[in-house]
């Protein structure tokens, strides 16, 4: 079992007590505001599956994130290969891609960031990766913050193919961090 403690968190593998709460997290509406869906049971018990496959394989990939306090799982956040066969063509794929969504009862208290500053000092201690990029709607501002506080840096804007031409959500910004240098974050 994979594990990544911070301050108030524990970044961990999947466990079957965790597929209700991460079906309900991606079937609210507001947690999936700047998705063009929400996602069905299936879709998420696929992503479970899949994460944890790729944690099992690579040592590293989108781990379940808990509470220390209360044990109570809050979401997702960890990196995971973005590859390059998928729907988007651009030009730094294949990389890694960092990623995080927690439930809506867990937003602004900081656990967003402090699990993402733990997956990328797991990086830099425990794989060979260089650089880490994200990405998202351009009008997700939350997250955008999420990625200024790791240190990021916008380096690309593309029109995200699966959207359709005048949605809002179109738009798509790509944000990238160096890890070759050590970050200091405090956890």
């Amino acid at each position: 079992m994979k594990y990544i403690k911070t301050k108030r968190l524990i970044l961990r593998d999947w466990k079957e007590s965790d597929i209700p709460e991460f079906i309900a997290l991606n079937m609210d509406e507001d947690v999936r505001r700047y998705f063009p869906n929400t996602a069905t049971p299936e879709e998420s018990r696929e992503f479970i599956l899949n994460a944890q496959r790729d944690i099992d394989a690579r040592g590293f990939g989108l781990f379940a994130v808990e509470r220390r306090d209360t044990k109570e799982f809050i979401g997702f956040t960890g990196i995971q290969v973005w590859e390059e066969d998928g729907p988007l063509r651009l030009h730094f794929l294949p990389s890694i891609e960092i990623g995080w969504r927690l439930a809506k009862r867990h937003w602004n208290q900081g656990f967003a960031t402090e699990a993402a500053r733990g997956v990328v000092k797991f990086a830099e201690r425990n794989t060979d990766i260089k650089e880490i990029y994200a990405y998202t709607a351009g009008i997700n501002y939350p997250s955008i913050n999420i990625m200024l506080k790791l240190g990021m840096k916008k380096v690309y804007t593309f029109e995200h193919p699966s959207i359709i031409d005048g949605h809002s959500l179109k738009t798509h910004v790509v944000y990238k961090m160096d890890i070759k240098k050590r970050h200091r974050f405090k956890l």
